[in-house]
């Protein structure tokens, strides 16, 4: 895990990381998404700064965010990954201030990082962004603070991803999938904001880990997947090696919270997330003229969603909460 959770920014400008949990009760079906991130502007003399925020999503009622930050920050340095006098992120720990909302989390997982994008392109930089899964099948227990509330978080499951880069793509959908006994679907599926690829169709890495191995066994993107992007339902279908894959999402409006991302660069974006989404899973394959089913999973109010747009329909998806930018 080492390489997949050491800090990657040491001061240069024009650059984003960010530390993410994802998790959720699955008797209950509430749900808790924690986002710590670094932000180094490109402009010449704007200080790096760090902020985040949480949401809780409740098992009954709209779901919550409070924001952390943002203060001024330098590079990591000893064991803490991310850490702000409100919130903190490390090995095993996960734990914070927002507002109204607090948590006090410890987790667990004895799997290996799941790699979404190829492992060189992490390593080495290669892509304006990259993600990586530190704990992709992760046990949490601890508590949550909601006002004067207290819930105690025990049996919830998630995972903790990392990511690196200049910034947020142009358009993106984010899925991650805990489809029981150990297995795990995650995807990231975007298109770049750099010159000449901004015009392309959504690019889909997708990732599962079954059964203890991970599939496919290329890291490279799946470039027979095709993404069809919505707020509310989305889905990505085409053939990955030798099988036709399905995905399809449903992110239910009242579940879901839109929130404004500022990139390095000033550029602006607004994700939609769900830690509440419905999503449906197919692996078949064609024999003899026929569809053989060989896989299906379906996740009913438990799936980790997101969508990012730059430009969101007005009245489509919940109502944005803006960014605090930095004084």
């Amino acid at each position: 895990m080492r390489s997949a959770a050491a800090p990657r920014w040491r001061g240069a400008s024009g650059r984003l990381e960010v530390w993410y949990a994802t998790l959720s009760d699955p008797l209950t079906r509430a749900g808790l998404w924690v986002h710590c991130e670094t932000v180094a502007p490109a402009a010449t003399g704007v200080a790096p700064y760090a902020h985040g925020w949480a949401t809780w999503f409740p098992s009954d009622g709209p779901p919550r965010t409070e924001r952390f930050g943002p203060e001024p920050t330098q590079p990591a340095a000893g064991p803490t990954w991310f850490e702000t006098p409100e919130a903190r992120v490390g090995p095993e720990e996960l734990s914070g201030q927002a507002g109204s909302l607090g948590w006090d989390l410890s987790w667990k997982d004895s799997g290996a990082p799941l790699w979404t994008f190829p492992r060189v392109a992490w390593e080495r930089e290669l892509l304006p962004g990259a993600q990586v899964v530190l704990a992709p099948s992760a046990d949490f227990t601890g508590t949550m603070s909601v006002g004067d509330d207290t819930h105690r978080l025990d049996g919830w499951r998630g995972g903790i991803a990392h990511i690196y880069g200049h910034g947020n793509a142009k358009r993106w959908g984010w899925i991650h999938a805990d489809l029981g006994n150990g297995d795990v679907a995650e995807v990231v599926t975007a298109v770049s904001r750099r010159p000449g690829l901004r015009r392309l169709a959504p690019m889909a890495f997708v990732r599962f880990r079954i059964d203890g191995t991970d599939w496919p066994a290329s890291p490279l993107p799946s470039l027979r997947m095709r993404t069809t992007l919505g707020l509310q339902h989305w889905q990505l279908e085409g053939r990955i090696g030798s099988r036709d894959v399905l995905i399809r999402v449903d992110q239910p409006p009242d579940k879901c919270v839109s929130l404004g991302y500022t990139d390095p660069d000033g550029a602006t974006a607004v994700c939609t997330n769900t830690e509440q989404a419905d999503i449906h899973i197919e692996i078949s394959r064609r024999q003899r003229g026929s569809r053989v089913v060989e896989r299906t999973w379906s996740l009913h109010g438990i799936g980790h969603a997101e969508v990012g747009l730059r430009d969101a329909p007005e009245g489509s998806g919940a109502p944005a909460l803006n960014e605090r930018t930095p004084s």
